[in-house]
């Protein structure tokens, strides 16, 4: 697990595209995005149904890793609004264990705005909570930082002469955008013009390696000058360089 600071909170990436909080013993993962090669099957489209269960066994071994004892998923957690009534019987019976087990918020998106918890959880269209807003998408004028998914971020990097595309965090002042967590789940490039309006300022991409984290500024014009940008303390924004790496990215 590598730590990671955002509002005066600290979290620690714990996979590619998921995020411990220790002070709720919760797990955020953004975009699961089930049954997605059914839904693409019913258009003809033919994938291996098994996207459901790999990503729901990912998320199985990292609440064993990391016991917690809350996940957050932050909205299109199904690929379509048939999706949860659609989720093959094996994935639903791990699905159902796993909400018994711990406390489960499934936070509605734009993909499964009926998403009803089905297979249990509690359903909501965004949390708040110790001065944090989880929520599927990411708003440029919000009140309190927030946690959001959504645009499921990717950075291409030059990685031994050739250029490797990688899922990663999009961290601003007021904003932090989660990878998508999905099996079958594409990207946006980190640095796309929608993803830049919604964060509205500076920001960087954030990719975790085995035992630290890497930044790549994304070059996003800075606040407008009107603008007041949400309040946060900057003696907690950044971890030691022991721990945390910036490297400079121009897209």
């Amino acid at each position: 697990m590598v730590p990671l600071s955002f509002a005066n909170h600290l979290f620690h990436v714990v996979a590619p595209a998921a995020l411990y909080w220790p002070a709720q013993k919760a797990l955020l993962v953004a975009d699961l995005h089930l049954e997605k090669a059914s839904f693409y099957a019913r258009q003809g489209q033919m994938l291996p149904p098994y996207d459901s269960r790999a990503t729901l066994d990912e998320l199985a071994g990292l609440i064993a890793t990391t016991a917690a004892e809350k996940v957050f998923c932050l909205g299109d957690n199904y690929h379509d609004d048939g999706g949860e009534a659609r989720l093959e019987a094996e994935a639903a019976s791990l699905l159902t264990k796993l909400t018994q087990s711990t406390e489960w918020i499934w936070i509605s998106g734009n993909h499964d705005r009926d998403v009803s918890g089905l297979w249990g959880g509690n359903v909501m269209a965004e949390w708040i909570g110790d001065g944090l807003a989880l929520r599927h998408e990411a708003t440029a004028e919000t009140v309190l930082p927030e946690i959001s998914g959504h645009f499921h971020p990717k950075l291409r990097v030059p990685v031994r002469g050739r250029h490797v595309s990688r899922r990663c965090f999009v961290k601003g002042q007021a904003h932090l955008i989660m990878p998508a967590f999905g099996a079958l789940t594409g990207g946006l490039a980190a640095n796309h013009p929608a993803i830049e309006q919604a964060v509205a300022g500076p920001a960087e991409a954030v990719i975790a390696l085995k035992e630290k984290l890497v930044r790549f500024d994304l070059g996003f014009a800075p606040l407008p000058s009107q603008s007041r940008p949400v309040s946060i303390s900057k003696k907690q924004l950044t971890l030691p360089l022991s721990v945390e790496e910036t490297i400079d990215y121009f897209a």
